[in-house]
């Protein structure tokens, strides 16, 4: 399996925490949330279509609403292989952290 970017990991854990609202404006308003720093919307756009080409996430089209004068929001979902990812990158990480040197810890 390939391995993420943070980028990408971070829209995914966002799209797993928005559930049926992971739309592309939420999106990385979340990440700004978590991360304390401006995430613009055109910085999701090509990540988002690689995770959807390598088979981490789905998207559809929800219906019209009324709010958006009728146009439809594209939805993303993680696939199995997503939320398969996300652990590897999250077994990832605690093992780097396992060997960091005692005196980094303590820092």
């Amino acid at each position: 399996m390939k391995l993420l970017t943070r980028t990408e990991e971070l829209i995914l854990w966002a799209i797993l925490r928005l559930e049926d609202h992971a739309y592309c404006v939420p999106i990385p308003d979340r990440i700004s949330e978590v991360t304390r720093e401006d995430w613009p919307l055109g910085s999701i756009y090509m990540p988002l279509d690689r995770l959807v080409k390598n088979g981490f996430l789905t998207s559809c089209l929800s219906d019209s609403t009324p709010e958006r004068g009728g146009r439809r929001k594209r939805i993303y979902r993680l696939t199995p292989e997503g939320y398969e990812a996300l652990e590897k990158a999250r077994d990832i990480q605690l093992k780097m952290w396992e060997h960091m040197p005692a005196e980094l810890k303590e820092s």
